[in-house]
């Protein structure tokens, strides 16, 4: 599977500049980060989030972060938030492979929320709608193309100790 469609005409619609990165195998954004050499601070993870009601939010973290779900709901006003379950992943990005969702909620119609730890990176490396593919970009321009609200709720996980 080649780059998702929906994400190539975004990013040439917004004439951003853009490279596509292929790399192994890997499913994991901290995997994938580690299969381009770059660390998890500046590789985007998607999850997606279910409310009670059944509508769903796109949130984006970098992949050395964990999402805390309740300053998640407190920042946006949406109490009962749970994480969306695989059924939930593959009805929503028909067009991707399991996992590998691109950071643009605008896409799918989800509204997206970005921690704002990622805009301190000059460059960001996001999922391309596969497991062999990532996309670099500017972070400017993620932000300038994704309008994505901002927020604070990762939890960033401490170094390994040797």
């Amino acid at each position: 599977m080649a780059i998702n469609e929906r994400l190539m005409r975004l990013l040439q619609q917004n004439q951003a500049a853009y490279e596509v990165l292929p790399h192994g195998e890997a499913f994991t954004t901290q995997e994938v980060a580690q299969s381009v050499h770059v660390t998890g601070r500046v590789m985007a993870k998607v999850l997606v989030v279910r409310e009670p009601s059944g509508s769903h939010l796109m949130v984006v973290l970098p992949a050395s972060c964990r999402l805390d779900l309740g300053i998640l709901s407190q920042e946006t006003g949406r109490p009962g938030l749970a994480l969306a379950s695989e059924a939930d992943l593959a009805a929503l990005f028909p067009d991707c492979e399991l996992g590998a969702m691109p950071p643009f909620g605008s896409l799918y119609g989800l509204p997206m929320y970005v921690d704002r730890c990622l805009e301190g990176s000059e460059k960001l490396f996001l999922q391309a709608g596969n497991h062999h593919e990532v996309v670099r970009l500017e972070t400017k321009e993620y932000f300038r193309i994704a309008r994505p609200l901002a927020g604070e709720f990762c939890m960033h996980r401490e170094p390994a100790h040797a």
